[in-house]
């Protein structure tokens, strides 16, 4: 009798320990991120000069562009001549045959070099920029030298392209 529970004690434990067989493989986790940008899901805001007597000048406002990019993705944004300028240095808002002179710049401070156009590279006078990943807001300020001209509704459209 001691035979057998030995027996059966030791077919147990040699079931225990038998052990399975098992193999392995590795696998990729993959993605490739591409850079983008994107200008136009937040609508931009207008420069409105709003009503202004003839004998104003020098008439500031800004509005803003909203650009998101790739974390890290250097861009440019370009602005171009409006409808009715022939370079970003004659741009005008039309209202028939009358024509009203007005600029856009970079910066608040509205100098000659803050002017902005789509030219690109050395003597440029683009804005650039990184991305963030977050929509970020793009101020861009506008002048109007002098309203002395027939009174009226003046417009214009810029057309903003960012490159990346």
């Amino acid at each position: 009798m001691q035979a057998r529970i030995l027996a059966a004690v030791l077919a147990a434990l040699a079931a225990g320990t038998a052990s399975a067989a098992t193999d392995t493989t590795t696998f990729n986790v993959k993605i490739v991120i591409t850079s983008s940008c994107d200008i136009h899901t937040v609508a931009a805001t207008d420069v409105d000069f709003g009503n202004q007597p003839s004998t104003s000048t020098n008439i500031d406002n800004q509005g803003a562009l909203n650009l998101s990019c790739t974390p890290g993705t250097a861009y440019t944004v370009a602005l171009d001549n409006g409808q009715n300028g022939t370079d970003v240095n004659s741009r005008k808002m039309a209202n028939g045959a009358n024509l009203v002179p007005y600029q856009l710049y970079r910066a608040a401070a509205r100098g000659a070099g803050d002017v902005w156009g789509s030219t690109i590279g050395a003597g440029g006078n683009v804005l650039a920029g990184s991305g963030t990943g977050s929509t970020v807001s793009i101020p861009v300020y506008g002048r109007v030298p002098s309203a002395n001209f027939p009174a009226g509704s003046y417009n214009d459209v810029i057309t903003a392209t960012v490159t990346y």
